[in-house]
């Protein structure tokens, strides 16, 4: 070889090198964004998936796993991932479209009838015995399949590209920042209400990008599938005339004559004339009114939605009114259609924020605190099994309502409960917490409200006073006295009237429309358990994985076994057990950071980005340190690892709020991150000397899948006892790593 010929080669290979890590940075970029699109996208178009998005999350992984396992086959299933896009895209649009126009579809969601688990909105057509009932782990098992094959091209390419990248803290370095970049582009998408068509836009021009040549039929399937989220979101005002926004929580969709707002196509509110029909808006005030007491001058609204309870308030006399609403659409919606445009009353002050976060950040003190029908249809994020409100109905979470009322301030909180054991629950919660019985009350009337008593079209108040509370026991009082209370369907007919009395008031043009009020008992069920913010489930009857997540769990293991023994070389390529273990723990270390973050610093989508984000430049901050370190041996990181694991189990949340800000905020990062942070080093270590990056790499991701699967334990035994379960897979990793 000439000179000029060695020049030549070397700066091919240089060139080679640098193409294998531009793809790299976008296979990352794209996997990351793609994997948060369908999230979103399917949990808000696959009715109630919005409750069981981790099965989408560990779809992802699934197809990463086999793709990267697959990378030495000569199949290009790149080629795969648009049309299966497209085909999954087109099957569940078709599904909504079914089951919203032809109306026969109902879907089952663990026996909402007597449930396990209570899902809102799933007993919607539960109870209708005509319709043709399919049941919910179906539709998971057929979006799971689809969603992991989309994955198997990208996570080929993905470890082919890891294999052409010299070093390899170097090509995972890559990996971190394009993850970095996808989360980045998505936030910024979200933060802006972009539609789905631009997510998958983006997504769908990075694979072309990458699947060269570009031919007409892959131009041709991408054109279709922007057509076809074209007409998802055009949808409900080609049929309805309903408007559609996304926010960073939920598909809103509108309906400008009927004020209904469904989220993720499930009814969720309707903005109404608070004086023309609603009386559960004004319920509170109405008794506290007619037995005497001064109206709520200070008012707390967790919940406030599109504005009805804040109206209802504004009504009754309220000098001041905090509204806390955490989406940013529905909020807006209020503002400009409700009817009495009660957000711009002067009296109003919204707060786009977590109920739980504002409870904290406060200094104001209320006379009344008001829980607004708070539900969110949809969960955390989709690393859990936590909901969006999960942390407002916790022992912690009352405690800290009861430090922002009043001396006799009244806390109030209502919604349709769907099962009598929620509602002992949650009687036992405020008796517990507040130290007195509340006052039950349901519409219609129930004498008694036992636990096994379904709670479809109940609307249940729970009104407990921060210590002695003249208005409360004023209500007590005249309840007493005059065994009933009475408020009309138009709520402007109480407007004039006393309404406590043994009888409907006698009003001159109105015979009908009157309910009565009423104390009810309300019988509680031995032994049930309080939700706290270490088990934090109110909608779970018992500390017990339910029959539903079993199932979910099985189809998910099958699911991986034939797609690996279908697609991954299995036989030719053993997956790496060291690595596998590593990605079980990582998984569910990641998965209790962000529940654990979400209890400091709220459960808004802004901080599930930011604790994504300081989870990647963990890791790349331990690559860092292993590239200029360059350690040989495990063994002092995983003692690191483990005492980490120790000291974040030992040191309760609680802890951290008690110390002054922000060093109690700092400090809660410091602990939580840092067994992340080691655990980077370990597997930044272990990957630096892999001879087979894309099997070491596709085993990391499987075992990630186990990990995701292990977050169900903390249904039994809560999210800070799963450091036991992280602690466990990292000894097994260790063990293996010394064989």
């Amino acid at each position: 070889m000439t000179g000029a010929d060695a020049v030549g080669a070397v700066a091919a290979s240089g060139q080679g090198a640098g193409r294998a890590e531009r793809d790299l940075f976008l296979v990352s970029f794209a996997i990351l964004f793609l994997e948060l699109a369908c999230i979103r996208w399917l949990g808000s178009t696959v009715i109630f998936l919005a409750y069981f998005t981790n099965l989408v999350l560990m779809a992802s992984f699934l197809g990463m796993s086999v793709g990267c396992l697959a990378a030495a086959r000569p199949t290009n299933w790149l080629k795969s991932v648009l049309p299966l896009t497209l085909a999954t895209v087109v099957l569940a649009v078709t599904a909504l479209v079914a089951y919203r126009e032809l109306g026969r579809l109902a879907v089952d969601v663990g026996g909402q009838e007597s449930p396990q688990q209570v899902f809102f909105g799933a007993d919607f057509r539960a109870l209708d015995p005509s319709r043709f009932f399919v049941p919910i782990e179906v539709v998971a098992a057929t979006f799971f399949v689809l969603v992991a094959l989309i994955f198997v091209g990208l996570g080929q390419t993905m470890g082919r590209a890891f294999d052409r990248v010299p070093g390899r803290v170097r090509a995972y370095s890559t990996n971190v920042l394009g993850s970095l970049a996808g989360i980045a582009g998505f936030a910024l998408a979200s933060a802006f209400g972009a539609p789905p068509v631009a997510w998958f836009g983006v997504a769908a021009a990075i694979v072309l990008m990458l699947d060269r040549p570009v031919r007409a039929w892959k131009v041709g399937t991408a054109i279709a599938l922007v057509v076809a989220l074209i007409f998802a979101d055009a949808e409900p005002w080609l049929f309805h005339g309903r408007r559609t926004w996304w926010s960073p929580y939920n598909k809103i969709t509108f309906d400008p004559k009927t004020g209904d707002i469904d989220a993720n196509n499930i009814s969720h509110q309707t903005i109404i004339d608070v004086a023309a029909r609603g009386p559960g808006y004004v319920l509170p005030h109405l008794l506290n009114r007619d037995a005497g007491g001064e109206p709520f001058g200070e008012v707390l609204i967790v919940g406030a939605g599109s504005g009805n309870d804040v109206q209802g308030a504004l009504a009754h006399g309220a000098d001041h009114i905090d509204a806390v609403e955490i989406d940013p659409v529905i909020n807006a919606i209020g503002r400009r259609d409700h009817p009495d445009h009660p957000f711009g009353d002067p009296r109003v002050k919204v707060h786009l924020d977590d109920g739980r976060h504002f409870l904290r950040a406060t200094d104001r003190s209320y006379d009344l605190v008001s829980y607004a029908v708070v539900d969110s249809l949809v969960l955390h994020s989709g690393y859990s099994s936590l909901r969006l409100e999960s942390y407002l109905f916790t022992e912690e979470a009352l405690r800290d309502i009861k430090a922002r009322l009043k001396p006799g301030g009244v806390f109030a909180m209502y919604n349709y409960y769907r099962q009598g054991w929620v509602v002992g629950r949650l009687a036992k919660l405020a008796a517990t917490v507040f130290g007195t019985e509340p006052l039950v009350i349901s519409l219609p009337h129930q004498d008694r409200i036992a636990p096994g008593d379904r709670q479809h079209g109940f609307e249940t108040f729970l009104l407990v006073g921060n210590g002695p509370s003249p208005r409360l026991d004023a209500i007590r009082r005249a309840l007493d006295r005059d065994r009933s209370y009475w408020i009309n369907a138009t709520p402007r007919v109480n407007g004039p009237i006393r309404a406590f009395g043994p009888t409907a008031p006698d009003v001159p043009g109105v015979d009908s429309g009157w309910h009565r009020v009423a104390p009810a008992v309300v019988e509680i069920e031995p032994g049930i358990r309080l939700p706290t913010d270490d088990w934090p489930f109110l909608y779970l009857h018992r500390p017990t994985i339910p029959d539903l997540n079993l199932r979910g769990m099985a189809i998910v293991a099958v699911a991986s076994l034939a797609l690996l023994l279908a697609l991954a070389p299995v036989r030719r390529a053993r997956p790496n057990g060291r690595m596998f273990f590593l990605g079980a723990g990582f998984m569910l270390l990641e998965t209790r950071g962000v529940v654990h973050m979400a209890l400091l610093f709220g459960s808004t989508w802004v901080v599930n980005s930011a604790v994504f984000a300081a989870v990647l430049a963990m890791i790349l901050l331990a690559n860092l340190v292993v590239s200029r370190a360059r350690p040989t041996r495990l063994a002092p990181f995983y003692v690191l690892l483990f005492a980490s694991l120790l000291v974040d189990g030992l040191i309760p949340a609680s802890s951290y709020l008690a110390l002054p800000a922000p060093w109690g905020r700092v400090a809660a990062c410091l602990v939580t991150f840092a067994p992340l942070f080691f655990a980077g080093i370990v597997f930044a270590t272990a990957f630096r000397s892999s001879t087979r990056p894309d099997v070491d790499l596709g085993s990391n991701i499987g075992g990630a899948i186990l990990g995701g699967l292990s977050e169900f334990a903390s249904l039994v035994i809560g999210f800070n006892a799963l450091l036991v379960l992280v602690a466990l897979y990292y000894l097994i990793s260790a063990i293996l790593s010394r064989r």
